[in-house]
């Protein structure tokens, strides 16, 4: 299994799970390495389904909605499934306000998201 240094995966059922390890998401560098992880856990594996567990993320920048768009593209155009889950309240209110909350599947928390497989 792969190790990696921004994310932590595991696999349940055929759902790969995916929890970010940073509290912060805000430099350039961080969105690199987390763009080559989730990219490389996709690989070229057509219809990944994936949660993304933002449980531990306090704080991130508006340039990761546009990593989670391009993930979104890559997964979907493969015929996957992409859900997330566990948005803190005050990052949510972006999702809101770029009307990415009606793009995305976001869930309370990975019960809800699992369910909604």
């Amino acid at each position: 299994m792969t190790t990696y240094r921004k994310i932590d995966v595991s696999k349940v059922g055929e759902v790969d799970v995916a929890v970010f390890k940073d509290k912060k998401i805000l430099d350039e560098e961080a969105l690199d390495e987390l763009r080559t992880e989730l990219l490389g856990l996709l690989g070229t594996r057509a219809g990944v389904d994936l949660l993304l567990d933002f449980s531990n993320v306090e704080f991130m920048s508006s340039a990761m909605l546009g990593l989670l768009g391009v993930l979104n593209r890559k997964i979907v155009s493969s015929k996957g499934r992409l859900k997330m889950c566990s948005i803190r309240p005050e990052i949510f209110q972006v999702f809101k306000l770029t009307n990415l909350d009606k793009l995305f599947s976001i869930h309370p928390d990975a019960a809800a998201a699992m369910a909604a497989f």
